[in-house]
Formats: C-alpha cells, sequence, structure tokens
C-alpha cells in the first residue's frame, strides 16, 4: 500500500461527504449541520480504506475500530443535542455577516475547510492502512489504552453536561413554582469531572487522537502521523474549542472564581482559595 494512495482515499471519501452535507445544509439553512457530519466524517473515511484494503492488516483494523467508536458516539451525541433546535449562533453570525457571499463561503471556508482537517487529523488511520509491517507492537496496546483514558472522558464529560443542561432547563420552567430560600440552580457544570478540569470533553478529544497516534507509531508512517493530535490540540486549545466557549463566561463573576481553581484542560484536584 503507498501513503499516497490512502491520501487520495481519504480526500475523496472526505469531500464527497462534505459536497453532500453542503447541499443538506443549504436545503435546510443551518450550515450547523457540519458540526452533526464531523464524527461521522471519519468513520466514513474509515469505510473508504477498508473498501481498498488489500489483505489483513491488524493494526488498521484495530484503528479503524478505534475511531468508529469515537465517530459514532460524537455523531450521535452531538445529533441529538442539537434535535429541534435552530442553527446555531455561530453559523448565525457568519450568514449575517457574509450576506450573498454566504452560499460560497460556507462550502469553502466551513465544509471543504472541514473536510480538509478531517483527512489531516485522520492521518494514523491512513499511516496504519499504508503501513508494511502491520502487526500489533506493545506500544499500539499501551496507545490504545491511552485512547480509553481519553473516550471515558469524552464521553462522561458530555453525559454530566447534557443531564446538568437537562435539569437546567427543568428548574428554568419551574421557577415560578420553586419555595423561597431554595437553592440557586448554578449557570455553568462545575462538578464530576468538571471539578477536575474545566473542558473535560476535550481533553478527552485531545487524549484519545495521541492514543491513536501511539497505536500507529510503530508503524512505516507512524511517525508523520503525529500531525494529527498536533492539530487537534492546536484547534481545540487554540482557536475554536476552549477559547471560543470560554468567551461566554469572561465576565461573570462565578466562572472567574471557577477558573482560578480549576485547570481548563489537564485534570486535577481544585487549587485550594
Amino acid at each position: 500500500m503507498l501513503l499516497e494512495d490512502g491520501i487520495v482515499i481519504a480526500l475523496m471519501s472526505a469531500g464527497f461527504f462534505m459536497v453532500a452535507m453542503y447541499m443538506l445544509a443549504q436545503l435546510r439553512r443551518d450550515t450547523s449541520i457540519v458540526d452533526i457530519a464531523w464524527g461521522l466524517g471519519f468513520v466514513l473515511i474509515g469505510i473508504g480504506l477498508c473498501l481498498q484494503l488489500d489483505g489483513s492488516n491488524p493494526i488498521f483494523r484495530l484503528t479503524q475500530v478505534l475511531v468508529t467508536i469515537w465517530g459514532l458516539r460524537l455523531f450521535t451525541h452531538i445529533l441529538f443535542r442539537k434535535a429541534g433546535k435552530p442553527e446555531d449562533w455561530r453559523y448565525q453570525n457568519w450568514r449575517k455577516d457574509w450576506g450573498k457571499t454566504h452560499w460560497w463561503r460556507s462550502f469553502l471556508q466551513v465544509f471543504m475547510l472541514q473536510g480538509f482537517f478531517m483527512v489531516l487529523i485522520a492521518s494514523p488511520m491512513i499511516a496504519a492502512w499504508a503501513a508494511e509491517d502491520t502487526s500489533i507492537a506493545a506500544i499500539s496496546y499501551v496507545g490504545a489504552a491511552v485512547w480509553f483514558v481519553g473516550f471515558y472522558f469524552e464521553a462522561v464529560g458530555d453525559y454530566q453536561l447534557n443531564r446538568f443542561l437537562r435539569d437546567k432547563k427543568i428548574a428554568a420552567e419551574a421557577k415560578g413554582k420553586k419555595k423561597k430560600g431554595k437553592k440557586k440552580q448554578p449557570e455553568f457544570m462545575t462538578e464530576g469531572l468538571w471539578r477536575l478540569t474545566r473542558h473535560p470533553n476535550y481533553f478527552g478529544e485531545v487524549t484519545q487522537w495521541w492514543g491513536l497516534w501511539l497505536v500507529v507509531l510503530p508503524t512505516t508512517y507512524g511517525l508523520q502521523a503525529v500531525i494529527s493530535p498536533l492539530l487537534i490540540t492546536f484547534l481545540l486549545l487554540k482557536v475554536s474549542g476552549i477559547p471560543m466557549l470560554e468567551k461566554k463566561w469572561e465576565n461573570n463573576k462565578e466562572f472567574k472564581k471557577y477558573k482560578k481553581k480549576t485547570n481548563a484542560f489537564f485534570p486535577a484536584p481544585p487549587k485550594k482559595k
């Protein structure tokens, strides 16, 4: 297998999928469909590579299984979270700012750009597919263990946040019926894994991709696949992840207190005041 062939297969899989998602977004006037599509896109890249697999390849199978579990969980999580809701505020702002150019700018700057990032981040799968030595090394098992730690933080963190948001919504609807003196519902999540880190789901996401890189590290192109965890780490810590979410709470007094005692990313016991 040639690495170049794997890249072409991944680009075609992501490209066709993102074009289809763009057309659906245009019909529904909802660009935030791209968020739902993100995890599923990796699953389809894995399927595209699998259909072109020549012979047995245990390291690719392991990588594909882990990526598929991650992608399907993320896909269903965002799908149910978005069900019945309008276009996300970020995309609404772009729709307003871009005006008549929105149709092509959303295609290039949202769907095609995310499709390109998808291929880069999927590089551990591509490296495993193109590997000459396809056996599973000891460090690959270490990588799988790291992946499971990340999966736990992301899945449990998302579950705890969803439960908090559900309870918050119920409390808001019943506000008029509350008795005086009842404890005020907090504005943001600070319990469970969120007590150890302000973003357990992002920590889990990043950890999973570092784990996947360790899985394929012993393979022919394993070292080059480091672009995957490096890119996802940069995007979530410096661009579209933590900075964008925390901007919403930057002037909130309670969040400032939470921020002082809780790490932004790496889990750790709360700092003493």
